[in-house]
């Protein structure tokens, strides 16, 4: 025999691997035992969608022209037929004046009654000039909108300013009206004079909205008697912080919910006043508000039943994109001069630097770091290091 032979290792025994297994799985056991549980967290997965940033506040509904009808001399008005929320055309009588009981009509009423008559006239050719100017930049922008030239949002303003204008000329016409009634009053020569009652016509079709002098009786120029709008056409006022309306100017897409019907409702932002008012909250804390005002392009079957007056919740969308990859914003923490998650692999928990985006609220943009259906821990604790086992 010789030595390699005599010093080679016999191979182990049945009874010896049996035992040296039983040893290895005992000593896993052993480690696994040893080895400290799991920390429980909450997770989230890191997704891509659309993602929008929101100003959200309450707000009022009224109407976009609302017209306060005045007396527009002294006179005798009978008693108001009309009632809240009965339809009115334009030029409809709305309230009939009589001379009054007592006349004492001199030189001097007749001149300012003529004098009104000649500024009415010529707040009617401006009245009819800017319609006229509207209506042919509607037609100029429906041109440049068929030719893709603007947005058909900048079409709906226009149109928007156009009504206004119509409706301005309207009011003119109705004033025309009533100075010219003022003016054949006047020309009367005392309590003895036989005069002709005449009637204060609607300046705009609409919807009564108040009566403010409902029994007949005299009244004097410039008393409210009625008001009428029309409640076809709203918008909406919102009262929000000034920090907020830094960021909200005209055009702003508008969503309005909670307002009493099952859909949300569109508008657009109109106006943002460039004066911030003060306001104390239920809480007695003193507010920096900004008046806004949004008009509803929702068309009026959209929202039956809704008129000037009711509370509605506002949310301005600031800034929204469609495909936006984004997080918990509990699951981000600031870690040395940035922003930080853990994500979860294979069940341990690794420290993933981040870049962040846009913040909107509950989550956040994720511009770098993160890839879209990773596992992210919201809410990490002190005991969430890089490294340490969650489950």
């Amino acid at each position: 025999m010789s030595f390699l032979q005599r010093i080679r290792p016999r191979r182990p025994t049945r009874r010896q691997a049996l035992l040296t297994g039983i040893a290895v799985v005992v000593l896993l056991l052993v480690v696994m035992l040893m080895r400290p549980d799991p920390v429980a967290v909450q997770l989230a997965t890191a997704t891509t969608g659309p993602l929008q940033v929101i100003v959200e506040d309450e707000g009022e509904t009224r109407v976009v022209d609302r017209y306060v009808v005045t007396a527009p001399v002294m006179a005798y008005a009978q008693r108001v037929r009309l009632e809240v929320g009965d339809i009115v055309e334009a030029g409809q009588p709305l309230v009939r004046l009589e001379p009054p009981r007592a006349a004492m009509l001199d030189t001097r009423s007749q001149t300012e009654a003529a004098a009104r008559v000649s500024a009415a006239q010529a707040s009617l050719r401006q009245a009819e000039i800017a319609a006229q100017q509207a209506a042919t930049e509607v037609r100029r922008l429906e041109e440049l909108y068929e030719a893709g030239a603007v947005a058909r949002q900048t079409v709906e303003q226009a149109a928007v300013q156009a009504a206004r204008a119509a409706a301005a000329r309207d009011a003119a016409r109705a004033e025309l009206t009533a100075a010219q009634a003022a003016r054949a009053t006047a020309a009367g020569t005392g309590a003895g004079t036989q005069q002709v009652a005449d009637n204060i016509r609607a300046p705009a079709g609409g919807r009564v909205l108040a009566v403010h002098h409902e029994s007949e009786g005299p009244v004097t120029p410039g008393q409210p008697l009625l008001e009428i709008g029309d409640t076809r056409q709203l918008q909406v006022q919102v009262d929000v912080l000034s920090q907020d309306a830094v960021r909200i100017a005209p055009g702003t897409r508008v969503l309005l919910e909670q307002w009493g019907g099952p859909n949300a409702l569109e508008a657009v932002v109109t106006h943002v006043d460039p004066q911030g008012f003060t306001r104390v909250s239920a809480l007695g804390v003193e507010e920096r508000r900004v008046r806004i005002l949004a008009s509803l392009t929702s068309t009026p079957d959209e929202y039956p039943g809704l008129g000037a007056g009711y509370r509605v919740l506002a949310r301005f969308i600031v800034w929204e994109e469609g495909d936006v990859l984004q997080v918990p914003t509990a699951a981000l923490f600031r870690h040395d001069d940035g922003w930080a998650t853990f994500v979860v692999q294979d069940g341990v928990a690794r420290l993933r630097p981040v870049q962040v985006g846009v913040q909107a609220g509950l989550v956040t943009q994720v511009v770098s770091g993160v890839r879209a259906g990773e596992t992210v821990i919201v809410h990490p604790g002190n005991e969430i290091e890089d490294g340490v086992r969650v489950g």
